[in-house]
């Protein structure tokens, strides 16, 4: 599934804005309010991953809301995966956590040796997204790819993580690659979408 480049001025615009608000709220958090509000999360999305074997996460960069609580949270016999990527181009892929290397982006990501790992619910980071499930990345089409690829084995849950000032209430515009959310959590709300 390919990604078209350059993105479209709009969702560029949407994007910009969507960063500048999650950059503004982290900025706004003291250490401990942001920690009651990342527990709130964990609490608003750990019921809804009961019936999860494999979950696939991300290392949270700098403003973006962490899933690590909620994480800590899961039942021993739930997996957890995180992003790996062999390059910068290369799809991404889920490996058994830790992260613990940088990788081809300058984030933390599991060793290569780690098992590889197909996820049934996914915890997605986004930059904004709508009510309808709709959702905005940084732009590189990651998810969109990894989440297609995991999609034509069977049914994926996809919940998109994110603090309240990243949903908007208008509808973003989808292009056809776009990987719709089942659902979207921030700490005071549950958003289904599907």
């Amino acid at each position: 599934m390919a990604v078209p480049s350059p993105p479209s001025s709009g969702k560029a615009d949407l994007r910009a804005e969507g960063l500048r608000r999650r950059r503004d709220l982290a900025a706004s958090l003291t250490p401990e309010l942001r920690a009651a509000l990342e527990d709130q999360l964990a609490r608003q999305v750990f019921p809804r991953l009961a019936g999860a074997r494999v979950i696939g996460a991300y290392h949270p960069l700098r403003e973006e809301i962490s899933p690590y609580p909620l994480l800590a949270l899961l039942e021993g016999n739930q997996r957890i995966g995180l992003p790996w990527f062999a390059a910068r181009d290369a799809r991404m892929i889920w490996r058994e956590a830790p992260a613990v290397e940088a990788g081809p982006w300058g984030v933390l990501q599991p060793p290569a040796g780690a098992e590889a790992l197909a996820p049934d619910a996914v915890l997605v980071p986004i930059v904004l997204a709508d009510r309808r499930g709709t959702r905005i990345g940084h732009g590189k089409g990651h998810y969109d790819r990894a989440l297609a690829h995991l999609r034509e084995s069977g049914p994926v849950l996809t919940i998109g993580l994110a603090w309240e000032r990243q949903i908007s209430d208008e509808p973003i515009p989808a292009d056809p690659w776009d990987m719709r959310l089942d659902a979207v959590a921030t700490p005071k709300e549950w958003i289904p979408c599907a």
